[in-house]
């Protein structure tokens, strides 16, 4: 599947990536799906970590009904979610595939562990293997 993102929705996820360190950071991401096969985010979540780790993440729970509240006003659907990996690189950790329960999700990881570099990757996870998605920031 190819996966679009705008320029700015990536620079406020890594912002608040930034922002969050060392911690992980989290968030959801909505969107579409097209007919012609491309998931479209057309927003990206901020949500708090409420594990407050460097090591993974719980995604809060009131921020994350709003977060779905507002995809339905605005016509959109729940795509996956996203995470920063603050030491690691930009692939699903153990834990990650274990705790993938939606085999529709996308799921976004950004590392920065070259701080300079962020690196940002979708994959999906089924059944405890990951497969990369296309991924294509958009100006």
């Amino acid at each position: 599947m190819k996966i679009t993102i705008r320029q700015e929705d990536y620079d406020r996820m890594l912002a608040h990536a930034r922002k969050e360190l060392p911690n992980e950071a989290c968030g959801l991401i909505a969107g579409e799906d097209t007919e012609d096969g491309v998931r479209q985010i057309r927003f990206v979540y901020l949500l708090t970590n409420t594990d407050a780790s460097n090591e993974h993440f719980t995604l809060d729970p009131r921020e994350q009904l709003q977060a779905v509240k507002d995809m339905r006003a605005n016509g959109w659907k729940p795509l996956g979610n996203w995470h920063s990996h603050p030491e690691s690189p930009s692939r699903p950790s153990e834990e990650d595939k274990r705790l993938a329960y939606d085999s529709k999700a996308s799921y976004l990881i950004l590392s920065l562990m070259d701080r300079e570099n962020p690196v940002l990757h979708s994959f999906h996870i089924e059944n405890g293997v990951s497969e990369a998605e296309e991924l294509e920031v958009l100006p």
